[in-house]
């Protein structure tokens, strides 16, 4: 399974690199044609396929427990009523979908994205396992599992939880298949019909968060998938909500700038696509194939004064946490973006902690890059 998991983790990085360029082209001769243009909607059409690309690599970091996360607070009945929809359009109009919501749930902490993919793909599972006719129930509720009391499943460390179940009416699962259900591949569905990669994601989701999940199953009675999300401590919502807004207020905002940026990328066509995007929106790009040459035009005075350093993490010879190590000895002040199709875990664990460096995960779009780039001027600025 490790080996299996960081297989996924590369092929999603390199992935993820393709990705970025693609994107970030098709952002850019976006800029160059109307709407009213033949060749715009073409090139939409490539962006939301290279987008739908995106999806699936996140799907391998999901698996590979590798994926960038952006937690925040959460009320789960919120996440359920947006989805409702959604999820009756997917099982279909001859199965039933309930929805049992308790009252006053714990709030959560996670990664709204990834929970909703975690509950889409277990509906589906579910919708799979009736054969067009049944009932598929998402109910949910507190649970707290003290020490002294019985807990809900023996493997759940005690806690407070709030559960979310989703169950099926269908045939069940089998007591041989019960601990296969979660293994990359594994499917009972006919050739064609399934990847075998719905539930393994899942669960990749579920314990990258901190969570847990279960399965009851007896055959002839439907089977039950039940997620236990921490309950969280904190009051952020506020805070989170505000952060929110502000990202929608971002594509109304005006991205251009001044400033010396230096790039550093080891890919081509990503670096091609960063510089290009930068300078369209007015700033003095500095390029590096690498870490040792982003060292050597710094100290040989080349670079110029820089504003923000923009590195990818993984780079031949001398990477991006490396080299940054080697930039704080002479410019400690330096604003730094890392950009990575890995998971920012990654090189944090290689940074001292009280690095005030951010993070832009690939693929990224030119706005993305724009605003990142933006935010750390206006920084510099105050």
């Amino acid at each position: 399974m490790d080996l299996v998991g960081q297989l996924a983790g590369g092929v999603a990085h390199d992935f993820n690199n393709l990705l970025t360029a693609m994107i970030g082209f098709c952002d850019l001769l976006l800029q160059r044609h109307s709407p009213k243009d033949q060749s715009f909607a073409d090139i939409m059409q490539i962006k939301q396929n290279a987008n739908r690309a995106a999806n699936l690599v996140r799907q391998l970091l999901a698996f590979s427990r590798q994926q960038t996360l952006q937690p925040r607070i959460l009320d789960i009945t919120d996440v359920l009523t947006e989805l409702t929809h959604l999820l009756r359009r997917l099982i279909g109009a001859d199965i039933e979908l309930k929805m049992v919501h308790a009252r006053d749930l714990w709030p959560v902490k996670v990664d709204q994205s990834q929970l909703e993919q975690v509950i889409i793909n277990l509906a589906v599972n579910a919708r799979d396992a009736l054969d067009g006719k049944g009932a598929v129930t998402i109910r949910t509720f507190n649970c707290s599992n003290t020490a002294s009391g019985k807990p809900p499943h023996t493997a759940l460390p005690a806690g407070d939880y709030v559960a979310m179940e989703v169950a099926d009416t269908g045939a069940g699962v089998p007591k041989e298949l019960l601990s296969k259900i979660f293994e990359p591949f594994f499917t009972t569905k006919e050739v064609g019909s399934g990847t075998g990669l719905g539930l393994s994601t899942v669960y990749g989701i579920v314990r990258q968060t901190g969570s847990h999940i279960f399965v009851d199953s007896e055959e002839g009675k439907g089977a039950r998938f039940t997620i236990y999300l921490p309950r969280n401590e904190t009051e952020e919502k506020d805070g989170d909500l505000a952060v929110e807004s502000e990202q929608v207020s971002e594509q109304k905002r005006d991205l251009t700038g001044a400033g010396r940026v230096m790039l550093v990328e080891d890919e081509d066509a990503v670096r091609m696509f960063g510089a290009r995007a930068l300078r369209n929106k007015g700033y003095t790009v500095v390029e590096a194939a690498s870490g040792d040459e982003a060292i050597e035009l710094l100290n040989n005075g080349e670079a110029g004064e820089i504003d923000v350093l923009v590195s990818d993490v993984v780079m031949p010879g001398m990477d991006g946490p490396a080299m940054i190590r080697q930039v704080r000895e002479t410019h400690p002040d330096m604003k730094v973006v890392f950009i990575s199709g890995y998971t920012e875990d990654s090189f944090r664990k290689r940074l001292d902690v009280s690095e005030d460096i951010h993070f832009l995960p690939k693929p990224f779009t030119l706005q993305q890059l724009a605003t990142k780039v933006k935010e750390m001027m206006e920084d510099t600025a105050t």
